[in-house]
Parts: C-alpha cells; structure tokens; sequence
C-alpha cells in the first residue's frame, strides 16, 4: 500500500470536488493506501462547507490540507497559488515521506514533478484534459495578447515535460489517449497512458434509490406537475452552449407544447433567463434550481429527457463530461452533441439517434422527430451502459492497480 499526496487544484468544497475527487479517494483508502489530500478553497464555498467536507474526510481516514484559492488577477494568482503548492507539498512530504505524488491536472503535476527530481516520488500525472488549450479555446487565454500567448507556450513547454516525465498518465478519454500517442516527442506504448473516465457513484445516481417524498416535494414546489421536462444538470460555463441548447428547447416546444427546462444548477438564474427572453421563450417555461448533491438524484428525476452541448474543439476531446455518467446512470435518456472526448463512441455504438451532429433547426427537429416516434429507449438499457462506461467502482480500481505499480 502507497502513502500518496494527491494534489488538486479544485477545491474539495465545490460540487467537482464531491464527485470526482472524494469518492475515488474514498475507495482507495479502504483499499490501504494513506492519503494526504491538498485543495484549494473558493473562501465563501469554503466558508459554507468546510466543516461538511473535514466530515467526509475524517470517514475516509484522509488527511486534509485546504489552501485558500487566489482568483485575481489573472496568471499571477495561479502563480501564487502554484507557490503555496509547491512550498506545502514539500513541507508535507518531509513530514510524511509519500511515495506517490497523484497530481490532478498541470500545475499540480508541475508540483509533484519538484518532489520527483528532489526526492524520487513516482508522479501520476492524472491530465484532465489538454489544459492549455482548454484555457485558449475557452478565451481565457487570448493568444492575440502577447502575454497570454507567452503564457500558452510556456505550458505547452510544460506539458511536453510532464508528459515524458510522468511515471503514469491517466486520460479521461479514449480520444485523448490517442492524440497523446500521435506526438511524435513522446514514442509512447499504448500501456503507458490508462483511461479512467469522469465516473459516477451509481449508489447515489439510482433510479431505484430515490426519495419518492423528496421528488414529489421538488415537483409540487417546481410547479413541474404535468409538464415534459428537459434537463441541463450543471453550471454553465464557458464551454456549454446555453444559446444552441435554448434552440433546441425552442424545437422540442413544437413536440412538447407543455414542456418546460429545468437547468439544475446552483448559479447563472439571471444569465440563462435573459438569454431564453432574448430567443423569445416565456420564462415561466424556463426553471432555474440548485440543490446540494444528496439532493440532486431526487431533483434529476423529474426529468423526461436532459440534454447537454459542449463546444466540440480539439481541447474537448480530452473532456468527459461528468453529467453524462450521472443522466445516464438515473435512467435518462441525454441528447449530446459530437465532438466531444468519447461521446461520439458510446453514442454511435449504443444510442446513436440521441447524437446531435450539426447546431441547427433542422438537426434538432430530425432527432427529436426520432426520439419521440421511433423505437422508445428502455431505461434498463441506459443504466447498464453507464454502468458499463463509468462505474466508480472500476474507475477506483483502476487507479488502485496504478498506486500498486507504481
């Protein structure tokens, strides 16, 4: 068993943190490995949470290290908050002596690589996605300006590094492994890069382990009661398409006139209100909730169908989108977009007519003209495809054989 630093730039303390971060770790401490965590804390979410999260910890026998998250301005405070990292997971390792440093993205990898060449820690450089060019497509980082495009290469200098000094690297996506084994700099064997997608606990995401009181509470206090109802799970942020998903709502009206769009998410009421106001959607069809995550299985439920759009830019395919394990594991059918890290493999092999190929009218009319009087969806089969992709289970497992090999 491995006394292991994991490293994470996301804070514990946001929703990320709660379903992608604690459970895996959960799971790897009941299987011997000694965990030390070290985060990084929004002050308010931290404020709110943080004796909720120290709870979840001390279950897990995790010790818990949260750091305060620098958010302006841009790139100096990363840096600062790079050099609390460095500084803490070197104090932390004098202390505890790790023999993994599990990094969660670049600038933790770039942490653990210090206690790499100081001490032999193995690094697991767990990528997340193409970070550099997430920031740049995402408009972060505007290459027109010649500090941000300094900034973009210097990472992508880095990532070379990371890449050809990892001791183990992990894709979330079948996809980004293989654009990762086409770069000519790192002649890597196909063993060398493990795939352990954005994975869901399907304990927590059941159809059959729902609160039927609690659903019935949201439903009356929704005003949800005879109403199709289209989900958006998650915070919209730069890389969801609100304007194309309002669309497709827009169409989904001409099937469903009843309908309505319950976008649970904690924040951006006043964003996507304006927004279906601009295309002309009464916003009494336009439902804006947050739960916390206990709470999230019971409020998904209501849904008859849910959809998301990510940007389908080269970044992307690196990306799993976390909702997707979760919709699917509650049974419900996700209309998607292609171009996005492995969606196009599952869909294309399992539920094909759910893919949306083009941001038009006249695409979305074709697939909802299918869903609605084609061959129904079981729901059975939805949850044993997500069960198949994206059980917690595997993905704990997974990472266990990584830490034992190491």
């Amino acid at each position: 068993m491995k006394k292991v630093l994991y490293i994470s730039y996301d804070g514990m303390t946001d929703p990320l943190g709660q379903s992608q971060v604690l459970p895996y770790l959960g799971g790897l401490s009941k299987k011997g490995h000694k965990i030390t965590l070290l985060s990084f804390e929004k002050p308010n979410r931290y404020a709110a949470q943080s004796k909720h999260i120290k709870a979840i910890c001390d279950d897990f026998n995790i010790e818990w290290a949260p750091q305060s998250y620098t958010s302006t301005p841009p790139v100096l405070s990363s840096l600062k908050d790079f050099h609390t990292m460095k500084k803490l997971a070197l104090r932390l390792h004098r202390e505890k002596a790790f023999d993994v440093a599990h990094a969660r993205g670049y600038l933790p990898a770039m942490a653990g690589q210090v206690l790499q060449s100081k001490y032999g820690v193995k690094l697991l450089f767990d990528m997340r996605g193409f970070w550099p060019d997430e920031r740049a497509e995402g408009g972060i980082w505007n290459r027109k300006n010649p500090v941000f495009n300094l900034v973009y290469t210097y990472f992508k200098n880095k990532e070379r590094s990371l890449f050809k000094t990892a001791d183990a690297v992990v894709s979330l996506t079948q996809a980004g492994k293989n654009i990762i084994q086409q770069w000519p700099f790192l002649n890597l064997k196909p063993d060398e890069v493990s795939v352990i997608p954005c994975c869901a606990d399907f304990d927590h995401f059941s159809p059959e382990n729902i609160d039927e009181s609690k659903k019935a509470s949201f439903r009356e206090a929704l005003s949800l009661k005879n109403d199709f109802v289209l989900s958006y799970l998650g915070s919209i942020g730069s890389w969801y398409m609100l304007s194309e998903m309002l669309d497709f709502f827009k169409v989904l009206l001409e099937f469903k006139p009843k309908a309505k769009m319950l976008f649970i998410t904690p924040d951006e009421e006043k964003k996507i209100k304006s927004e279906a106001a601009h295309k002309n959607i009464d916003n009494q069809k336009i439902v804006c909730h947050g739960v916390a995550r206990h709470d999230v299985p019971a409020l998904l439920s209501l849904s008859d169908l849910s959809l998301f759009f990510i940007k389908p830019v080269f970044s992307k395919q690196a990306s799993s989108p976390t909702k997707l394990a979760e919709i699917l594991g509650m049974g419900i059918p996700a209309i998607a977009n292609a171009g996005v890290g492995d969606v196009d493999l599952i869909y294309k092999q399992h539920f094909p007519d759910l893919l949306v190929h083009d941001f038009t009218e006249s695409a979305y009319r074709q697939t909802l003209n299918t869903y609605f009087n084609g061959p129904a969806i079981n729901q059975d089969q939805l949850v044993k495809v997500a069960r198949q992709y994206f059980s917690l289970t595997d993905g704990i497992e997974k990472y266990h054989e990584i830490y034992s090999e190491l």
